[in-house]
């Protein structure tokens, strides 16, 4: 009898052992599912984001991208030309005007106001209260 409950217990121990694997490989199968899911998901928005290239790419070509790099190109050196234009590179002829007219001025006889006599009165700041806005912070884009 001792005999057989012996063999009892170690097939017991065997089918705990065989259940136990099975477990193990189940869970491994569980595991491996989630992360192909989660490789899944991956790709799927890789798909898309190649998708949202490829329409971007054909709105905007290289022949328009660059054109509209030369445009800018261009209009940057229109307006750096017209700011040295307004900095002024005088002319020897300007230059002499405008002493001319400095010394007209100059020597005129300006009256100015009289300037009053009696000591201002003192102005007491009022308090205006400040705002503090908090700043807006950059956000990336998603």
């Amino acid at each position: 009898k001792a005999m057989l409950l012996l063999k009892k217990k170690r097939y017991q121990e065997q089918l705990l052992d065989k259940t136990e694997n099975q477990i193990s490989n189940l869970e491994r199968m569980v595991q491996d599912i989630e992360f192909t899911q989660i490789e899944m998901k991956v790709i799927e928005g890789l798909k898309i984001g190649n998708e949202c290239l490829n329409k971007m790419h054909q709105v905007m070509s290289i022949e328009e991208v660059e054109r509209i790099i030369g445009e800018t190109q261009d209009a940057v050196e229109y307006q750096r030309q017209i700011d040295e234009i307004l900095a002024g590179s005088l002319t020897e002829e300007d230059e002499e005007a405008i002493l001319e007219e400095l010394n007209a001025i100059t020597q005129e006889q300006v009256e100015l106001p009289e300037v009053p006599s009696e000591p201002l009165p003192e102005k007491t700041p009022e308090a205006s209260p400040v705002k503090n806005r908090p700043k807006p912070e950059l956000v990336a884009a998603s």
